[in-house]
């Protein structure tokens, strides 16, 4: 994919894992795997700034 697409999501403020785009996207934007986008998702929701902050932490 490439860095200058976005996800087209009617709610632009969650990751929609059922979406491999989505995952594809947010992994790069993030820079982790999208196995990390899933388990982040999963754990903390889809919204992309709970999503951040959770990514953040971990990475600290």
């Amino acid at each position: 994919m490439e860095d200058n697409i976005i996800p087209i999501n009617r709610n632009h403020n969650i990751i929609d894992i059922t979406e491999y785009y989505e995952i594809e996207y947010w992994a790069s934007r993030f820079n982790v795997r999208p196995e990390q986008i899933r388990a982040a998702v999963l754990a903390v929701g889809s919204s992309i700034t709970s999503v951040e902050h959770y990514l953040n932490k971990k990475a600290s």
